[in-house]
């Protein structure tokens, strides 16, 4: 039987280039590293997905608190979210719902949670990067995750995609590092978890890896090929144990089976789901926008800045150096090179033909981005950093071609921080406003159901961060806007002890949803029931009957924070993309032009006028129990 280090040399053709003692950082300085980066992105970084919120803080809200807004997703009806996902995130919460720690400080201990699980699974595969291919490419790989723009919200973003991204990392490191046996079985496994729990589209990264090691057991005699199937066997085994444990998760709360990830994949491919009721109008993700081709490549391009070409040069350099003879050669031979930097061309090129895009739906690919670039860097340096005199760049003073890299870093390094920056300071507003509510006392007339306190949301409903900003007692609705879609209604807060036991909410079938994006006027509340109003005023700002100036409204109400908020339809490109300071040294075209992001408060004469009693009404909350027909 041929051995795995058999098979392995005849993929490694012996090279005249191998590559020299090269310096290295510990993958513990790794990890703390990028631990020090994602800390200090989930404490600042913006929420810029409304889909976060609803989909995922806020039924977690709902998990731990008790109440919160319900997306379409998860009505028993169509059962696109898995609550196996929401609930481990709960768990995550609960000892500091034990302990009475304040839901703001859940809220960021979540995101560092996240930061913190992003950093291990990416100093995991840098410390194989560095054991088994170089270390240059290990180093240029951290610098990429650890400072670019894209990184930053994407690793400590509540989403499935994200989570897809962790584990997209450990099932990469497991494909790659062949020193003591393959380790298939785990690396389907980490990819099965990631397309389970996280996003099932993930799978498709796993494909190339599948392919090298079906590659590789056609050259084993017939036992080695049954070792490599049940490798295979054993890693799809693990990865139904884990949907298993999913689908019994669901069951629970939605009061009967339902296979998430085959809902999720029926409705984005084919626009409806296993579980779906049939309605006339359009349906699938399109129905939410679609983006021209080359939307990724740009978007990219803001979040990666120069690691995007060198990613997308990666593999020409490749073949190119294996086929002149150039330097930059690694521990893996040139054909498992092709294999490691195939998947971020699948998964751009799958995506790109899809006319619905979402920036989110690029982050599983943002380990492998980083990876290919890393790679271009290294085949690069190796060849511009030569000493050969055989070479016509050694004819440059190698102390020149020096200040040249550190140039390049530290531009690289600039724009990132710049970009970062900009997207703080423009953007941040929704994370901080809502901070007065904690240290006013509540309205004693509160005019919200039960008598609790009343923010309401008009246009700014996709901003809302989650209810973990609010205090206790403290609850978000919305006003009609100019938006005629479907907004998200509310989980109902019958309690378990009249029969309808634990998470009702879960599998009682809401009012008002579709899976058709059609506006239900239920999810409304009328403008006078308000305690308090968030709303913005921007210089671009078009005031309609829908959507007053209720920030310059002075008489209605008064101003309890206003901070600057970036009117993105009055600043040039420049401003939007990156921090520029408030200079008049600044040429006027690509200054930032600034808007207000209010928390205003109702004055207290028509506080008093609008107070309602505390009674139960049948609203976007109590709708599930109007007759048995709601009831899953």
């Amino acid at each position: 039987m041929s051995t795995p280090g058999a098979v392995r040399q005849r993929f490694k053709p012996p090279s005249p280039n191998r590559p020299p003692k090269s310096f290295s950082i510990e993958p513990l300085t790794a990890f703390y590293l990028l631990l020090l980066s994602h800390t200090l992105a989930a404490l600042y970084h913006p929420i810029q997905d409304c889909d976060e919120t609803f989909n995922y803080w806020e039924p977690t809200h709902y998990l731990t608190e008790g109440h919160g807004f319900q997306t379409w997703e998860y009505s028993p009806d169509y059962a696109i979210r898995s609550w196996g996902y929401a609930g481990l995130h709960a768990l995550v919460l609960l000892p500091f719902k034990l302990f009475g720690v304040s839901k703001v400080v859940q809220f960021y201990a979540l995101r560092i949670f996240l930061g913190a699980l992003c950093a291990a699974c990416e100093a995991r595969l840098f410390a194989k990067l560095q054991a088994c291919l170089h270390p240059r490419i290990a180093i240029t790989f951290l610098f990429v995750l650890a400072t670019s723009p894209g990184m930053a919200h994407a690793s400590i973003a509540y989403l499935p995609s994200s989570f897809a991204m962790y584990f997209v990392s450990l099932g990469t490191a497991s494909f790659l590092d062949w020193r003591g046996g393959l380790r298939t079985a785990h690396g389907i496994w980490m990819f099965g978890l990631a397309s389970t729990l996280g996003w099932p589209f993930a799978a498709l990264l796993v494909l190339p890896f599948l392919a090298e090691v079906g590659f590789m057991a056609s050259f084993n005699d017939k036992e080695g090929v049954i070792d490599t199937a049940w490798s295979g066997v054993n890693g799809v085994t693990r990865s139904a144990l884990g949907l298993l444990a999913q689908l019994c998760v669901d069951w629970f709360f939605y009061k009967k089976l339902v296979v998430v990830p085959a809902n999720i994949v029926l409705y984005n491919v084919f626009g409806s789901s296993s579980s779906s009721a049939t309605s006339d109008g359009a349906k699938g993700p399109n129905i939410y926008g679609t983006e021209p081709w080359d939307f990724y490549l740009k978007n990219l391009a803001l979040n990666f800045h120069v690691f995007l070409p060198l990613a997308l040069v990666s593999m020409p350099l490749l073949l190119v150096q294996h086929s002149t003879y150039l330097k930059g050669t690694t521990k893996a031979s040139w054909l498992r090179g092709v294999v490691f930097l195939t998947p971020f061309y699948l998964w751009l090129a799958v995506f790109t033909l899809q006319p619905h895009k979402e920036e989110r739906f690029m982050y599983p690919a943002y380990p492998l981005l980083a990876l290919n670039a890393a790679w271009s860097c290294h085949i690069l340096w190796a060849n511009l950093g030569s000493v050969d005199a055989k070479d016509v760049v050694s004819r440059i003073p190698i102390s020149l071609r020096r200040a040249g890299v550190v140039v390049a870093v530290a531009t690289a390094l600039g724009v990132s921080v710049l970009r970062t920056v900009g997207t703080v300071t423009a953007y941040g507003a929704p994370l901080s406003i809502y901070q007065p509510l904690h240290t006013t006392a509540p309205l004693t007339h509160a005019s919200g159901v039960n008598g609790e306190t009343t923010v309401c949301l008009g246009k700014e409903w996709y901003r809302f961060p989650t209810h973990y900003l609010l205090p206790k007692g403290v609850e978000a609705k919305f006003l009609k806007s100019e938006f005629d879609g479907l907004l998200p209604g509310e989980f109902s807060t019958i309690p378990s002890a009249q029969g309808f036991g634990l998470f009702p909410g879960a599998w009682l079938v809401p009012a008002g949803m579709n899976d058709a994006n059609e506006e239900d006027m239920g999810k409304y509340t009328e403008v006078k029931y308000c305690d308090y109003i968030v709303d913005s005023h921007l210089p671009s700002t078009q005031t309609t009957s829908l959507e007053p100036d209720y920030v310059h409204d002075d008489e209605g109400w008064e101003r309890v924070k206003c901070l600057p908020f970036l009117d993105a339809a009055s600043t040039g490109m420049v401003g939007r993309m990156l921090w520029l300071p408030e200079s008049p040294l600044v040429p006027e075209r690509f200054r930032r032009v600034w808007g207000e992001y209010c928390l205003l408060k109702k004055r207290e004469k028509n506080s008093e006028s609008s107070a309602r009693p505390t009674v139960e009404v049948k609203g976007a909350r109590d709708g599930y129990v109007a007759g048995v027909e709601h009831i899953a």
